[in-house]
């Protein structure tokens, strides 16, 4: 790891403890030239994942993709950054687990995000789900929010 503040490339990790409930690791670090201290996270990233979309199509999993969904769909709502990285790690733990193989349907991701969705934020999980499910008309939607 190089340093930030003199960019020399061996620096020394002084303490590692788990952050985000277990879904990353954070590093405190030393420089061993300036002896800079700074801290660093690591955390789980999902390769060679392939997400089969609805018309046969295939796409390598993007985890932008699915900040980008969950951040519109929480849009002015009161939700702290801690807990968005924990719904995002949440949701990529559930996405590696019923992956078959290095492939996953669109509609899976799309059912494990409305479900952890639904956990945290009703509010969001409607806003979510009414764009992914593509409601047709108003009796469409006040079916979903009679099962919530």
């Amino acid at each position: 790891m190089q340093c930030p503040k003199c960019l020399h490339d061996d620096t020394k990790v002084l303490e590692s403890r788990v952050a985000t409930d277990g879904y990353a690791i954070r590093r405190r670090r030393e420089c061993q030239k300036c002896k800079f201290r700074f801290s660093t996270q690591e955390q789980m990233e999902i390769l060679d994942l392939i997400v089969v979309k609805r018309n046969g199509e295939r796409q390598p999993y993007s985890k932008e993709k699915l900040i980008s969904g969950l951040s519109r769909a929480l849009e002015k709502r009161s939700f702290t950054q801690d807990a968005f990285k924990k719904l995002v790690a949440a949701i990529e733990q559930e996405v590696s687990n019923f992956a078959s193989g290095s492939e996953i349907t669109s509609q899976k991701v799309g059912e494990i995000v409305m479900k952890q969705m639904k956990k945290v934020d009703q509010v969001a999980y409607i806003r979510f789900a009414s764009v992914y499910r593509k409601f047709e008309d108003v009796d469409e939607f006040k079916k979903e929010l009679k099962k919530l």
